[in-house]
């Protein structure tokens, strides 16, 4: 799921090592992440009082997805999670209720990233493992070199845009720079500089 979350509310019930594995990737994106569950691990201690999250060291109560964006239910209490789900549901927020497919509105992917280039790998929830599997082979195939060539694409395709030659000429070229053959060359002059 690519969403914008600067800025916005994201509701993390359950502090534990699963709740743990689900932060970061919120805390990059830049959300307000607040954390509702009688104990946290160290990590997301140590994230509270760093002032990257706020936590609130208690039971899931009504009323704590006001103001919420998304949820995630991360707890080892399937009736808790159940709970928020139930919640989010009533108040229109997408959930996820950790390995819980009946009790979801989005899944997370299994992410590739390359500077701004994302790979989302998805099971719909029905095997995590092989979405890892297959993570680990597009990280073989899609290197660090992918990060450089995507700004150099993104610095052309606003040139050619700025220049207002045509949608259709524009489209072409850009089509053209985005090959493989393109970026085999890239990747050629790449290493050449890096001798």
């Amino acid at each position: 799921m690519f969403v914008k979350l600067q800025g916005r509310t994201v509701v993390v019930v359950g502090a534990g090592v699963i709740a743990e594995g689900k932060i970061p990737g919120l805390l990059a994106a830049e959300a307000c992440v607040r954390v509702i569950a009688p104990e946290a691990t160290p990590q997301i201690a140590t994230w509270a009082s760093d002032g990257r999250l706020q936590l609130l060291s208690r039971q899931f109560l009504p009323g704590d997805l006001d103001g919420a964006s998304l949820a995630i239910a991360a707890t080892s209490a399937p009736g808790v999670n159940h709970a928020v789900f139930l919640e989010a549901e009533a108040r229109g927020i997408f959930c996820n209720a950790v390995d819980d497919i009946e009790h979801c509105h989005f899944y997370y992917g299994s992410i590739v990233q390359r500077g701004d280039l994302q790979i989302a790998i998805s099971t719909n929830g029905k095997s995590p493992a092989l979405a890892q599997r297959i993570r680990k082979e597009l990280e073989e195939t899609y290197g660090q070199e992918y990060a450089l060539w995507l700004e150099k694409l993104g610095t052309t395709r606003n040139v050619l845009r700025a220049k207002a030659t045509g949608f259709e000429r524009i489209k072409s070229i850009l089509h053209r720079l985005a090959s493989k053959e393109m970026f085999e060359r890239f990747r050629r002059r790449l290493e050449g500089s890096a001798l």
